[in-house]
């Protein structure tokens, strides 16, 4: 019998069977059968898992990823060529998109790639179509688009959302708050700090997931309230947490009432991409959700830099993130650094390498 029949067979008894305190046990027990015939899809056994596809080993330059996820024909490769003037094969067909075409754009200073990833189908998850590829270049992406067509958005929404999942993909989601270690001995200690509402009904569907894992032995901690399917995705370890925009485009197709409702539904933007309509709202929010911070530079005795920042993640704007974005051998010439800013108290401000810094900060480092 093959995964994809197993898969498909967990999936249908999942689908017959009632949710109730009586079946939490099994339904998680089957959630985690399905999330290891899962991983072992995306990275079959044996073999260092096959050969790449064809264009999609991209290499990732700039200093943000964006992917444009999205079913065929919903106007990716015309929004990705009317943002970046990248010209991709555009065709009244289905998939004319057959390999990744990556762009970059300059925003606020940043320098960020465009991905056009080809279509993604139904099934994809399964390894249909050049799915799995598709999905394993759009886990490196700092923020993923999914452009939709105004006229039949939901039904597509659920779909890809469904196969990005399957592949450990978490859009706009935060990691579940459980601590999990492995030990030698001592069986399954199971830790919580808060009150469950929708958690695990009992310890004994906590034990089941962790038996089919063959763990028997662990120290779990649950510090927020939170389901089966978040433990299992910290057991596998291999979930990617990514913010996503979903790209509503073909809007000069639809009424301006139509519009407005559309406009209320969270992380969703409304675009014509033939049209050129709202660009500029889809740039600023594609900024908002990348989280970058910008940092300018200043050397002795001269005016800041404000053509060119040092672009960092906003979790690492340390001075020390921020010599090592230039060069490793800065930190070690490093004798203090001169800041200007939001970050410090005293324009200008003599800091250390910890220092975090803040969007729009002017740096200026003194060697030893």
């Amino acid at each position: 019998m093959s995964l994809l029949a197993k898969i498909a067979e967990i999936e249908a008894e999942m689908a017959r069977t009632q949710k109730n305190k009586a079946t939490s046990n099994h339904l998680g027990l089957l959630k985690a059968r399905l999330a290891k015939m899962r991983r072992e899809l995306i990275t079959p056994k044996g073999g260092s898992g096959g050969g790449a596809g064809e264009g999609f080993d991209v290499a990732k330059t700039g200093d943000a990823r964006i992917g444009f996820v999205g079913f065929p024909s919903v106007g990716k490769s015309t929004l990705l060529s009317n943002l970046a003037g990248v010209y991709s094969e555009v065709a009244a067909y289905e998939f004319t998109t057959l390999t990744t075409v990556p762009g970059v754009i300059r925003y606020k200073g940043a320098k960020i790639q465009l991905l056009d990833l080809p279509g993604i189908i139904e099934g994809a998850k399964d390894g249909k179509g050049r799915g799995r590829q598709v999905i394993a270049v759009a886990r490196t992406c700092n923020l993923i688009l999914i452009v939709l067509d105004v006229l039949k958005p939901l039904g597509h929404k659920k779909l890809i959302e469904h196969e990005l999942e399957g592949f450990g993909i978490r859009l706009n989601k935060q990691p579940p708050n459980i601590g999990f270690k492995k030990k030698d001995k001592g069986g399954i200690n199971f830790t919580v700090t808060v009150n469950l509402f929708n958690s695990f009904t009992s310890s004994s569907v906590l034990k089941s997931i962790l038996a089919e894992y063959k763990i028997h032995n662990a120290d779990i901690t649950l510090r927020s309230d939170c389901t089966a399917d978040d433990l299992i995705d910290v057991v596998e370890g291999n979930r990617v947490y990514i913010p996503c925009i979903y790209v509503l485009n073909k809007i000069d197709q639809i009424s301006i009432e139509e519009l407005d409702i559309i406009y209320k539904v969270p992380h969703c933007v409304p675009i014509s991409a033939h049209s050129r309509w709202n660009f500029d709202d889809l740039l600023e929010k594609m900024w908002d959700y990348l989280h970058l911070v910008r940092i300018y530079t200043k050397p002795k005795g001269q005016l800041p830099d404000y053509t060119s920042p040092v672009v960092l993640p906003t979790d690492h704007t340390t001075v020390e993130d921020f010599c090592l974005k230039i060069h490793k051998s800065l930190l070690k010439e490093l004798k203090y650094a001169l800041v200007w800013g939001a970050s410090v108290k005293h324009n200008p401000q003599k800091v250390g390498k910890d220092h975090v810094m803040e969007d729009e900060d002017v740096i200026q480092l003194v060697k030893k």
